[in-house]
């Protein structure tokens, strides 16, 4: 103990006083101390510098390290990762080192790459996110503070991401930079930073909302560049660097749909046709977000140009008695649709819910839009200040205020709080119990009801003056015209209302909504089943109507009605969250194989009330989860393979239908689908192992794995992605048979062992079929075993193996098997892929391959985007190539997946950097565009049969304005990619 104490004391005199280890002065209460203090301990004993130690002595150190092992894996990971760096934060005065990491951040866009710009805005982010958590939950930093350094953080990344994007820009020869060592300076490309992160009020874990514009007046493009091509791409180069996942993890998910008419814009857009969009159709709600518009990287007198010329859309001097009404609209919107509900704690929402986050916000901004056209003193973007500005003019008392000031910045604590537990954007209390007594200990509360009873408070405060502003709004009276479907004729005025919402054949919809008036299928007999849909009919129609195929999203969810039984919980979903009717909109619209989908399997939809669904995708600790709760629960092997499909279907429908509503970048679905794939497979494989030697018995000292290669290997899955599969296995010499009471020889148990896994993901059951299965990559084909031994796995890839089949080996994973022997496994196909080879003999072997593809699948035009020349196997064989004939030499070559291999083979100094990014870009939209007509479509795409809806689909995930314009690009970057995939083939000959 007086060592302790000696240790304390020379550890505080070392100490500065405006160090953060100084000033704490708060600490989570912990729930399991025993092992929070053996993970803080042993992460000390691993401490190979020493450095956190001294300060674990101190006892607000340590009871916040504590907490935190307790309470956030997120944060907890961090520190486990690099102790020295948590200690290094610790010892410094919080805003010194805020100040240097955003200085470093700013001086990262000078970086030679952006490979190298993007680590060091990854490794930024991740020590501001300790840095910042740590300052929050010791109480050195109020959240005033806490917001104000996340926001800086996430402005400095977007800034030197901007101006790397454009210096890109302008050394390809597509821009001229006016100062190209200031890229923003004069480029007259601005990002706009909306919502929180506009106000510089963003919360821990928060997407960015951006919006890209450009002068066309003040930009220099290279000529024959046509702008709004050019500016997309730096626009993407930009939210790439941001958003996309690397070893080093994320800086920012970014979100740029808050543009105009995102559904059929481009993500860069120029400011005359912005201009012009909202002084003819701006909408209210637009208005409300450009209150808290900023101008947060490019070319900043641009920006505050646009700002300017826009202020009288925003800012208007009286409002019309429509306009009026389309506020209360506003409010009663949000009110009925994002309430959640009354107030509540158990899965609460602080931002939606009751009294939450949003309704402070929008008691601000409603009142903004009122008043502040008069008024300039209450223009302010941020919150707190905007209701000090509303006292000080009149609108509101000093006790409004001050109340609804102390329940935002504790709400905004709790949201940050419970954001820090896994790094995810989410709003929303757990809903069990013994998780919610969990997070009320890590937010500081001894209890679940100290906990509840303080936020309870704050709610009711704040609904209570929410409720005061608008008690004197209008009744929902429908604002679209007349819709009328009783009877059993068309009422004129209806076919009018409808035909003027954007519908082709007005009788055809009002038919259909008629019959479920009427009660057509089971799902609408009930009596509340009708009355829900009298209430969401306007609302629905509206947002069908603005969906690109209106009628056809119409058609598709008449389809899911007729199938489903659950009417009344379907309508009460809709009405209760309208980002998910606007979702089934753009999905029954735009993607008919996925509609189908939904129509089969209506309870899908279910999962949608997820609290998650709209933000991050699942991790695969989440899906491991998901699929051990459902297998877990089944009574018998076949109600476990039921409960495998309908477990299956639903997370795969889920990232389907993020991917469609542009919740989640199509380039991250590959590795969502692979990610669930690799769970399933995982799991059905222990169970159909145990299910086998429960009749047979185990072969002693035996094991086996299963590798994945193709596109689950590759984690490029797709919504219609078969699995290729080989399993190998490897057992002593002597062993001859199983142990169990019907004995059969390894290799009789090891077959039918892939025989039953096979049937375990593509039997059909009463759920459907879980996976297509291929075993045909096994050595020797359909010629060979069904399993192999290991030994000869590896025999016959010295000896015997083709270069393709090499090429299929460079994507192998294993995915399943015990660790030690899969560890095995990994070495053997690594052993197989650094044998040196003849270069030559490889050139010549991919390009005879390639020649014969080409002869064989290569026609059909640019959407035939795997084999059309230029496409996706020009782009597979490219990646496989470099690594089958550098591997030996420059194992660094070697990845599964095919983008990243590429990364590999320029860092590697094999592939030149132009090669490299004709490739790299033409695989990016490639793949984007397989996994959307993977999703929309069950076989071909032809594009003169497409509709308009999938066209505009398909040019939103290609970031193109129209699909003529996509259509033009994928054209280029294939010959592009050909190009590229012949020059590197020839140098390997």
């Amino acid at each position: 103990m007086a060592a302790r104490s000696s240790a304390r004391k020379k550890t505080q005199a070392r100490l500065d006083e405006d160090a953060l280890a100084s000033r704490l002065v708060a600490a989570p209460v912990v729930e399991h101390r025993r092992d929070a203090r053996e993970r803080l301990d042993g992460l000390l004993d691993e401490d190979e510098g020493g450095e956190l130690a001294p300060l674990v002595a101190l006892e607000p150190v340590r009871a916040l390290l504590e907490g935190v092992a307790d309470g956030s894996p997120f944060l907890w990971g961090l520190i486990n990762r690099d102790p020295a760096r948590a200690a290094h934060l610790l010892s410094r005065p919080p805003e010194e080192r805020l100040d240097e990491i955003v200085a470093g951040m700013a001086e990262a866009a000078a970086a030679e790459d952006r490979s190298e710009l993007g680590a060091m805005l990854r490794r930024g982010r991740a020590e501001a996110a300790l840095l910042i958590a740590l300052a929050d939950i010791g109480g050195v930093w109020e959240a005033a503070r806490v917001v104000a350094a996340i926001s800086q953080v996430a402005e400095a990344a977007i800034r030197a991401a901007t101006r790397s994007a454009l210096a890109d820009a302008h050394e390809a020869g597509r821009l001229r930079l006016r100062d190209p060592e200031n890229p923003e300076t004069g480029s007259g490309l601005f990002v706009l930073g909306m919502g929180k992160l506009g106000a510089a009020e963003l919360n821990y874990s928060s997407d960015v909302d951006l919006i890209v514009f450009y002068d066309a007046e003040v930009i220099q493009a290279a000529e024959g560049e046509e702008p709004t091509t050019l500016f997309v791409r730096v626009a993407q180069t930009m939210a790439k660097l941001l958003q996309e996942r690397t070893a080093d993890g994320y800086v920012a998910r970014v979100d740029l749909r808050l543009r105009p008419d995102p559904g059929s814009t481009p993500v860069a857009i120029s400011r005359d046709a912005a201009l012009s969009y909202y002084e003819s159709v701006g909408q209210n709600w637009e208005r409300a977000a450009m209150i808290k518009a900023r101008v947060v990287a490019g070319d900043a007198a641009a920006g505050e140009a646009f700002l300017a010329e826009l202020r009288p859309f925003v800012w208007r001097r009286s409002l019309d008695h429509a306009a009026i009404a389309d506020i209360h609209a506003m409010k009663r919107q949000i009110h009925a649709h994002k309430g959640h509900g009354a107030i509540a704690v158990e899965g609460h929402n602080l931002k939606l819910g009751r009294g939450g986050i949003r309704e402070i916000e929008f008691f601000v901004q409603t009142q903004q839009l009122v008043a502040g056209g008069r008024n300039p003193a209450l223009r302010s973007r941020a919150t707190v200040e905007t209701l000090a500005d509303l006292a000080d003019a009149g609108w509101i008392d000093a006790k409004a205020r001050d109340e609804l000031t102390e329940a935002y910045w504790f709400l905004r604590g709790l949201e940050h709080r419970l954001q820090m537990v896994e790094d995810a954007q989410t709003h929303t209390l757990p809903d069990a119990d013994e998780a919610l007594l969990r997070f009320a200990h890590f937010a500081g509360y001894e209890s679940r009801d100290a906990f509840a009873k303080a936020l309870t408070r704050r709610l009711k405060t704040v609904q209570r003056h929410y409720a005061r502003l608008f008690e004197d709004a209008p009744g929902l009276a429908s604002e679209i015209g007349s819709l009328v479907f009783t009877g059993k004729e068309d009422d004129p005025d209806t076919l009018k209302t409808i035909a003027g919402l954007g519908y082709a054949e007005p009788a055809s919809v009002a038919a259909t909504v008629r019959g479920w008036h009427h009660g057509r299928y089971p799902s609408m007999h009930s009596g509340r089943a009708r009355e829900l849909l009298t209430e969401l009919t306007p609302t629905l129609l509206e947002t069908f109507g603005r969906s690109g195929r209106p009628d056809a999203a119409i058609n598709g969810l008449d389809k899911v009605l007729e199938r489903t039984t659950g009417g009344v919980a379907l309508l009460a979903l809709m009405r209760a969250h309208p980002e998910i009717l606007n979702l089934l909109a753009v999905v029954l619209g735009a993607a008919p194989r996925l509609a189908e989908t939904l129509a089969r399997r209506p309870r899908v939809l279910d999962a949608l009330l997820d609290p998650a669904f709209f933000g991050h995708l699942p991790s695969r600790e989440e899906v491991a989860t998901r699929v051990e709760q459902a297998l877990g629960e089944a009574i018998s092997y076949e109600d476990m393979l039921d409960r495998a499909r309908i477990v299956g279907q639903e997370l795969n429908t889920l990232i389907g239908l993020r991917v469609a509503s542009g919740t989640v970048a199509a380039d991250q679905a590959g590795f969502a689908y692979a990610r669930v794939a690799d769970v399933l497979v995982g799991a059905l494989f222990d169970r159909v192992e145990a299910e086998l030697a429960r009749v047979h018995g185990r072969v002693k000292g035996g094991a086996a794995a299963v590798v994945a290669l193709g596109k689950l290997g590759g984690e490029e899955m797709t919504a219609a992605s078969d699995l290729d599969l080989i399993l190998l296995y490897e057992h002593p010499d002597g062993a001859l048979e199983t142990g169990g009471d019907r004995p059969i020889a390894p290799a009789q148990f090891f077959a039918r062992l892939t025989q039953r896994l096979v049937a375990a993901l593509s039997a059909p059951t009463a759920e459907g079929v879980l996976y297509e299965v291929d075993f045909r990559l096994r050595p020797s084909g359909r010629a060979g075993p069904l399993a192999t031994r290991l030994k000869a796995f590896e025999s016959y890839q010295k000896d015997e193996a083709e270069t393709w089949e090499h090429m299929a080996l460079s994507r192998a994973r294993v995915v399943a098997g015990p660790l030690a022997f899969r560890r095995t496994v990994g070495r053997a196909i690594g052993k197989a892929l650094t044998i040196k080879r003849d270069r030559k003999q490889v050139s010549k072997d991919v390009r005879a391959m390639r020649a014969l593809l080409d002869k064989e699948k290569g026609g059909g035009g640019p959407w035939n985007l795997k084999h059309a020349p230029g496409g996706l196997v020009d782009i597979e064989f490219v990646a496989q190539a470099l690594q089958l004939a550098y591997a030996h030499d420059k194992p660094g070559v070697l990845y599964t997946v095919t983008a990243p291999a590429l990364d590999r083979s320029r860092e590697q100094k094999v592939l030149e950097e132009a090669d490299w990014d004709a490739l790299k870009s033409a695989a990016r939209l490639q793949l984007d565009l397989t996994q959307a007509l993977r999703l929309a479509l069950e076989g071909p795409f032809d594009p003169d049969e497409a509709g308009e809806g999938l066209k505009q689909f398909l040019a939103r995930v290609g970031a193109a304005p129209d699909f003529k314009t996509l259509t033009a690009r994928l054209v280029d970057e294939q010959k592009a990619a050909r190009k590229a995939f012949e020059r590197v083939t020839k140098a390997l000959g």
